[in-house]
């Protein structure tokens, strides 16, 4: 029944090819046991049918297991406005699209905006999600509502709060207190402690979004907690201009200098560097997340993925937020990511299918720090996984991985475990109503759109 967990199962995972993105590589005619919410075994069919002759079997043989895609970068707070400003630049969109919204948010929009777009998320195979909720709405504590939605799903993922109190004159609402900010972090902190299957970032929306107060006490909270950042980097050229106008640095140096460098970070975009920023953030471990669609959309740059790898720098990939994307496809995120890359360098061996399928998968999981748990199909991880059928995409497998970065498609993800449980069953949702959510989007979506002053009046995008 939509919105209750199934049980974890015990069951054999079959495919034409197993690819485990880890030291077993790719394995022919391969299976994958699960049992307790882990994965007990990989290796052939053949040995593992023989080894448990009882246990269920799921697929046909002729399909692809792969691991669950890890979407490194979104914004559910975008949930309910996709479809507007696709001609605006990153500034001009924030300042006429986010920025209103952002006020209007609440808790209930981001737990229902997140059950939504965790459908869309689920169906192209996405069992990990790193979330930056960006609102300011006073007394709201919006945020919250994504981590209960990710709960009530059964979703893996980590959820922050994009806060930003220095907008200038893009808007006339006064912004939310430091201590009303520090304090929702806190509160979202301690609820993913609670949680079993989400974790916590300090989410920072940019750092020229925030006043230097914010900054500072961010900062602090950081270093006494030990909260891994979830941040924007370098996205558009107008970020350096301003960062060096503001600071006399660039943002990676102002970064490092405040201090967020020295714990965990994780930078979406990473388009506008130089080879001196890559140095810095590869030498204190920070990431990175490709966003290609987002970054097509809003005309913002080609993030340089060959020089951030050549630094040993773990990079992602990312959707990004369903206002700037516009949708939460993260196969389509993935064949992005491997197309863009080509075509910026007039080089169709630039990048290949195996090395964008491991940034869709453990890369994502080693950029957040997980891939002790997920990312890659080994003995002892979560069972996370996805079972790709053989559709009309894939009735012809040659090479496996080309087959899922360039051919596979929503409709071709037939199954999905999370923690062992099942949340895509042939084709189905299991904890998820979506004609019902649908219905109530529209709703919620209409009303934000009204409170925000976008009905009706879309022309000024």
């Amino acid at each position: 029944m939509a919105g209750t967990l199934p049980r974890r199962e015990s069951v054999i995972i079959r495919g034409a090819w197993v690819l485990t993105m880890g030291a077993a590589g790719a394995l022919e005619n391969g299976a994958v046991h699960i049992a307790d919410g882990v994965i007990r075994q990989v290796g052939s069919y053949a040995d593992l049918r023989r080894e448990h002759p009882t246990l269920p079997v799921v697929g046909d043989g002729f399909g692809l297991v792969i691991p669950g895609l890890v979407n490194a970068h979104t914004h559910l707070s975008e949930a309910l406005i996709p479809g507007m400003g696709s001609e605006l630049t990153l500034y001009e969109w924030g300042e006429r699209l986010v920025t209103p919204v952002a006020r209007h948010l609440t808790a209930e929009m981001a737990r229902k905006g997140t059950v939504l777009k965790a459908a869309e998320m689920i169906r192209s195979g996405v069992t990990f999600v790193n979330d930056m909720f960006v609102h300011s709405n006073p007394g709201s504590q919006a945020s919250m509502g994504v981590l209960e939605g990710l709960v009530e799903v059964g979703m893996r993922g980590m959820v922050s709060f994009g806060a930003e109190d220095s907008l200038g004159e893009t808007t006339e609402t006064p912004p939310m207190s430091v201590d009303e900010v520090m304090q929702e972090h806190q509160e979202l902190s301690s609820a993913a402690q609670a949680s079993e299957l989400v974790g916590f970032r300090y989410g920072i929306g940019t750092l020229l979004g925030q006043s230097d107060e914010l900054l500072e006490a961010g900062a602090d909270a950081c270093r006494t907690n030990g909260w891994p950042v979830h941040t924007h980097l370098c996205e558009v050229r107008e970020e350096i201009v301003h960062s060096s106008l503001r600071w006399s640095r660039r943002p990676i140096q102002q970064a490092d200098r405040l201090g967020f460098l020295d714990v965990p970070l994780i930078a979406a975009h990473a388009i506008w560097v130089r080879q001196s920023d890559i140095d810095q953030l590869a030498e204190a471990g920070g990431s990175v997340v490709h966003n290609p669609v987002a970054n097509m959309i809003l005309g913002a740059g080609v993030c340089p993925l060959a020089r951030w790898l050549a630094a040993d720098v773990s990079v992602g990939i990312g959707t990004d937020g369903a206002a700037s994307n516009d949708s939460q496809n993260m196969l389509e995120a993935v064949k992005m990511a491997a197309l863009l890359q080509k075509v910026h360098a007039l080089d169709p061996a630039v990048i290949n299918a195996r090395e964008v399928l491991e940034m869709a998968t453990l890369g994502g999981a080693r950029a957040l720090g997980i891939q002790g748990q997920v990312g890659s199909l080994e003995t002892g991880k979560r069972a996370d996984l996805v079972c790709l059928r053989p559709t009309v995409e894939l009735a012809a497998i040659h090479d496996p991985y080309q087959q899922v970065v360039y051919c596979a498609g929503p409709r071709s993800v037939g199954e999905v475990w999370v923690d062992g449980r099942r949340l895509l069953a042939d084709g189905h949702l299991t904890t998820i109503d979506e004609p019902a959510r649908i219905d109530r989007a529209r709703e919620l979506a209409r009303s934000l759109a009204r409170q925000a002053g976008l009905e009706g009046n879309l022309s000024r995008l």
